[in-house]
C-alpha cells in the first residue's frame, strides 16, 4: 500500500485518558515504538483526560476510585487541590516519563475499512492506516440529555454535568437537580449550601449502600456490567449497579432534607417543573446530572453495534471485527479496569499484529 498523504502504522490509540495511556504504557513494554509502531491520538487540549473538565470544587481528596497508571505511582498529591489540577499534572508526568509522544488536539472523525484488510483512521491531524485500533475515547464528549414536554420553553437556565461550574454560580438561586449517581449528589450537597432552595429527582429511586466497598462487592458489580456487554446492550455505569457509598456529609443531608429525592416531574414549564398529580416546583436552574453514553460514533463505519444498541465484546476485541479493542468501555470503565484492560488488548493485538496475513473481518 502506497497512498500519498496516508501514514502507515501498526497500531492506532484513540483516546489519551486512563484507558489510553494504560494501553500505550503496555505497547510501549511489548517493544513499540510511538510514533513509528503505533500512534496516540487525542482529541482533548491537554493531558489528563476527562478529569481536566472537572469542576474547581471536586479536590483530590473528594475523588473515590483513582487508581494509578501502571508503571507509575501517583504520590504525594495535596487533596486541597482540584482533582483536574493533580491527576492532569499526573498524566503529563507519565506521558513524558514513558515517551509516549500524544497527539493533541486531534480529532478522529471516522474509523473505516481501509485496503489489504487494513484500518483507515480519519482526523482532523490527516489520515492514519493500521492493522490494529484501541478505541479509549470513554464517555465525556457524549453527555446525556434526556428530553421531556416542554423542555424548550422553560425561561431559566439548563446545563449538564459536563459543564458545571461549581456551587458559586448558583447562589440564590432555585435549583432542580436532576439524576440519581455520584456526580448529581456530589452537586446536590453543594449547591445546597448556597442556593435559595434544591429539589432532587431521579428517574429510579436511588440505592445507598451502607458499609465498605470491598473486592467481592466490586467483582459482582463489574460481572453484571460486563453481561450487559456480552449480550450487545448498551453498557450501564459501574456506579449504577454498585449503588451510592453513604458517606457522613451525604447523611448529614439527607437529615437535613436536601438528599430526598422526589420521582422525576413529567414536563418542563416555562417556571419550573410539574408533575402529572399538579404539584410544581418552581426554578431558576434546571442540572442535568444524566450520564454519559460511550463515545464512538466515529466508529459506526465499521457496523461493530448488535441490534440490542451495543457492541458485543469477546475480552476486549469487538466480536464483529477482530482488529478493533476497546478499552474503557463497559466493564474496564473505571480506573483499575482500563489498567487491566489496557494490558489484555495489547496482549491480543501483540498476537494479530504477529500473524502474516492481513486479518479482516467476517462478513457478517
Amino acid at each position: 500500500m502506497n497512498n500519498p498523504g496516508v501514514r502507515e502504522t501498526e497500531a492506532v490509540v484513540i483516546g489519551a485518558g486512563q484507558a489510553g495511556l494504560s494501553s500505550a504504557y503496555h505497547l510501549r513494554r511489548a517493544g513499540y515504538e510511538p510514533d513509528r509502531d503505533f500512534v496516540v491520538l487525542d482529541r482533548s487540549p491537554h493531558p489528563g483526560g476527562a478529569w481536566q473538565f472537572r469542576w474547581p470544587t471536586l479536590t483530590y481528596g473528594k475523588v473515590h476510585g483513582m487508581h494509578a497508571l501502571p508503571g507509575m505511582e501517583l504520590t504525594g498529591a495535596d487533596g486541597s487541590r482540584p482533582s483536574s489540577a493533580v491527576i492532569g499534572g499526573y498524566f503529563a508526568d507519565y506521558e513524558r516519563a514513558f515517551d509516549l509522544r500524544v497527539h493533541r488536539p486531534v480529532d478522529v472523525r471516522a474509523v473505516r475499512d481501509g485496503q489489504d484488510g487494513r484500518l483507515t483512521v480519519e482526523t482532523s491531524e490527516g489520515v492514519w492506516s493500521a492493522r490494529a485500533l484501541i478505541n479509549a475515547t470513554g464517555t465525556w464528549d457524549r453527555p446525556f440529555w434526556p428530553r421531556y414536554p416542554g423542555q424548550a420553553t422553560f425561561r431559566g437556565r439548563q446545563l449538564h454535568t459536563a459543564h458545571y461550574p461549581g456551587p458559586e454560580a448558583f447562589a440564590g438561586q432555585r435549583v432542580v437537580v436532576v439524576g440519581g449517581g455520584t456526580s448529581a449528589v456530589q452537586h446536590l450537597l453543594e449547591i445546597a449550601e448556597v442556593a435559595a432552595a434544591t429539589t432532587w429527582v431521579t428517574r429510579r429511586p436511588p440505592v445507598f449502600r451502607e458499609g465498605p466497598f470491598n473486592e467481592e462487592w466490586g467483582r459482582a458489580a463489574v460481572a453484571r456490567v460486563e453481561e450487559r456487554v456480552r449480550q450487545g446492550l448498551p453498557p450501564q455505569s459501574v456506579v449504577s449497579v454498585t449503588g451510592l457509598p453513604m458517606t457522613e456529609a451525604m447523611e448529614r443531608a439527607r437529615a437535613a432534607g436536601v438528599l430526598v429525592p422526589r420521582p422525576v416531574f413529567d414536563r418542563v414549564t416555562p417556571t419550573g417543573v410539574a408533575w402529572a398529580d399538579g404539584s410544581t416546583v418552581d426554578a431558576d436552574v434546571i442540572l442535568w446530572a444524566t450520564g454519559f453514553r460511550a463515545a464512538v460514533d466515529h466508529l459506526a463505519p465499521l457496523k461493530l453495534r448488535e441490534p440490542g444498541g451495543g457492541i458485543r465484546l469477546e475480552g476486549t476485541r469487538a466480536a464483529r471485527d477482530p482488529r478493533v479493542h476497546l478499552v474503557g468501555y463497559g466493564p474496564s470503565a473505571s480506573t483499575i479496569g482500563a489498567n487491566r484492560a489496557g494490558r489484555a488488548a495489547v496482549r491480543e493485538i501483540r498476537a494479530l499484529l504477529g500473524s502474516s496475513q492481513p486479518l479482516i473481518p467476517a462478513a457478517v
